[in-house]
């Protein structure tokens, strides 16, 4: 067994709207590993976003404990969780959240710059296959491509975990494919532990598990045997 990058127990998350009370984690037990590349599975509502950000430390849970490695993140100060995010977490979300004023390559550069031992960005971008888009700004790549500077800027920094929040959501099929694509490279080359949010049970086959989540609870558990490639995906 790898060791367990993240590891979350009794986790628990309750958001105050008013009068209304929204529990979006009702004790989450969850283990994220070297290596793994692993799909959060759900439909909307389920909590895997919110279990996302907690794991990533954009938010807290409301009770129970989640280990990155042996640090608590539950007990961090936002001083310390801000160092976590930076020097050990990768983002990539629906939306690209490029600058529009910058091309590919300085959009991956603003990521280097605060890092001690970053990737170079051309090789971040050829990595994700597109090394001849260098020189290009968000308006002159479509959206599959800028997704991928995306994933870029995420794992320039060598982060140790990429989580990824819907990657494919706002992609048509061909280019979510080469979205996910990439995904898999970086965690194949790479060995970065990678967890990827879906509502789209197709992608669960490219996992080497598959947690899948209801109503803020873990409903299930899967290994596969044997995992299949983006080509092999029915959509």
């Amino acid at each position: 067994m790898r060791p367990a990058i993240f590891t979350a127990r009794g986790v628990t998350k309750i958001y105050e709207m008013g009068e209304v009370t929204v529990q979006a984690l009702r004790g989450v037990d969850f283990d994220l590993f070297e290596g793994e590349f692993l799909v959060l599975l759900g439909p909307s509502g389920s909590g895997k976003s919110t279990l996302l950000n907690i794991l990533g430390g954009l938010d807290v849970p409301t009770s129970g404990e989640v280990l990155y490695r042996d640090h608590n993140l539950t007990q961090a100060d936002d001083a310390a969780l801000t160092l976590y995010r930076r020097d050990h977490v990768g983002f990539v979300f629906q939306f690209y959240n490029l600058i529009p004023s910058l091309t590919a390559r300085e959009n991956v550069a603003l990521v280097t710059e605060i890092v001690e031992a970053p990737m170079q960005p051309e090789a971040a971008l050829e990595l994700v296959g597109l090394g001849h888009r260098l020189d290009h700004f968000p308006a002159q790549l479509s959206g599959g491509e800028q997704q991928r500077v995306a994933i870029a800027r995420a794992i320039a920094k060598r982060p140790e975990v990429l989580l990824c929040d819907e990657p494919t959501g706002a992609l048509d099929i061909t280019t979510g494919s080469l979205v996910l694509e990439a995904i898999a490279r970086v965690n194949r080359d790479l060995g970065t532990a990678t967890a990827v949010i879906t509502h789209n049970a197709a992608i669960a086959g490219m996992a080497d598990r598959v947690v899948r989540l209801a109503d803020g609870r873990v409903a299930g558990v899967h290994t596969n045997s044997q995992k299949i490639s983006v080509s092999e995906l029915q959509w």
